[in-house]
């Protein structure tokens, strides 16, 4: 069975080559908000519980590659939501980590460097470490709302038991983490 790719066909603009989609979000960036009802992060959100067991992805567009990073960051979102109680906390835990040091394609730490073009000049590099920033914001965000949208306020045992898993083997934590 094969991995599930988005249907996003159209994206206005690329970095690298990595598409940069409209995104339904508060979120200040430069991704163009839009009133769209499903968006990469909808769209990676709802493939993620059968992507996740994937240790290989046919990359079929610039889109694709967008869906195999927010994949990789909702396992990060959820390894830090395991350590939550509350919604209030996790969405603390989430704005921490969407701030905190990253690296990009190109950089020596990011696990993905075969996969993903690195920016031809320090503009480009700026424009995807503010797209990555905006879709980490986001993703943190609705991912906080799904692990927490129980009626006692506790995690969701259903989405806190993928936090183990690696997609395509790789984590965008380094070792140890």
């Amino acid at each position: 069975m094969p991995a599930y790719h988005s249907q996003i066909k159209e994206f206005p603009q690329v970095v690298g080559n990595m598409a940069i989609l409209p995104l339904r979000t508060q979120a200040r960036g430069p991704a163009p908000s839009g009133n769209i009802d499903n968006d990469i992060i909808d769209e990676s959100l709802y493939y993620f519980k059968a992507n996740v067991f994937f240790r290989t992805y046919e990359i079929k567009s610039e889109v694709d590659r967008v869906l195999i990073y927010i994949t990789l960051y909702i396992t990060e979102c959820l390894k830090r939501l395991q350590r939550c109680n509350n919604k209030n906390q996790g969405a603390q835990e989430m704005y921490s980590l969407a701030i905190s040091k990253f690296d990009i394609p190109g950089d020596a730490g990011f696990p993905l460097n075969a996969v993903y073009a690195r920016p031809q000049n320090p503009q480009e590099a700026d424009l995807m470490r503010q797209y990555f920033l905006q879709l980490r914001h986001e993703i943190g965000n609705r991912v906080c709302e799904k692990v927490f949208n129980t009626e006692d306020g506790k995690p969701n045992k259903w989405w806190i038991c993928f936090a183990k898993k690696k997609f395509m083997e790789k984590s965008l934590s380094g070792p140890g983490q």
